[in-house]
């Protein structure tokens, strides 16, 4: 069995735009969760989410790819380039060899996928009907293009799928990746997972639910699990991928077994 390492870490949470400035906000203990700007939700009785701030589709996907999916993939996208950088890939960095590229995966979770695209293509067939839809309506909405746009994006052409289990989306993608790699199945797997359901239909459903925190005067304060004065979860929208690779993989492109100075080199840190 091969041990597991993780290489590479990429973030595109409600903390900020990448994991340098995610984890600098969580330590300073700044709250990502704000009033919702993505619609206009003052109707509902739930008037905030964890949105991400300062995303530009456009400086992780060309301009022309955009419209072939919706924000989660973009997410998916922006947080994967940034693990496989963080990896040692990619611009500034090498290419892994055609062996690896051709056996390496991409396991995204995904709960709920493109719940934009379906609102505003529903809208498109009511007032326009059928033949204004658009050919990416379908690519875009569903969970397992996050996965393989990524897929596309970094030349991978390993094993790719989604897995959809709810809130534990992102973390049974990671478990699956680690199996494939620990079974000697895969060299490296892209694992982790996106979501953003910041939408009408997203908090609507939620609320309908009485799932979500009303706690609008103070939305900072509104995410308490386990407290005693809990009143519901807070949405919010984001990506978090890793690179695993097995540990024999690791070393052999000269990656040190424990974990070392992001300034001179990607970690290399054992799952177990």
């Amino acid at each position: 069995m091969e041990r597991v390492v993780v290489t590479g870490i990429g973030l595109i949470t409600p903390a900020g735009v990448g994991t340098k400035k995610t984890w600098d906000n969580v330590v300073a203990g700044n709250s990502g969760v704000r009033t919702i700007t993505l619609f206009d939700a003052s109707a509902f009785p739930t008037t905030f989410a964890g949105e991400v701030p300062d995303f530009v589709a456009e400086e992780f996907i060309p301009r022309k790819k955009l419209k072939e999916m919706c924000r989660f993939s973009h997410l998916a996208v922006a947080a994967s380039k940034l693990a496989w950088a963080d990896a040692g890939f990619g611009e500034g960095g090498v290419t892994p060899p055609e062996e690896v590229l051709r056996d390496t995966g991409t396991f995204l979770g995904v709960g709920l996928g493109g719940l934009e695209g379906i609102y505003q293509q529903a809208i498109t067939l009511k007032e326009k009907g059928p033949s204004k839809l658009s050919p990416y309506f379908i690519p875009s909405v569903i969970g397992n293009l996050a996965g393989g746009q990524v897929a596309m994006a970094l030349n991978l052409r390993g094993p790719s799928y989604a897995n959809t289990s709810a809130c534990a989306s992102s973390a049974h993608a990671v478990g699956e990746a680690y199996e494939w790699i620990r079974r000697g199945r895969a060299p490296m797997m892209v694992a982790g997972g996106a979501e953003a359901t910041i939408t009408g239909l997203g908090i609507g459903g939620f609320s309908a639910m009485f799932a979500l925190s009303r706690r609008n005067a103070e939305p900072t304060k509104a995410s308490r699990p386990w407290d005693r004065g809990r009143d519901g979860f807070v949405c919010a929208e984001g990506a978090g991928v890793l690179i695993l690779e097995s540990l024999t993989r690791a070393q052999a492109r000269g990656l040190a077994s424990t974990a070392r100075s992001a300034a001179t080199a990607p970690r290399a840190t054992p799952t177990t």
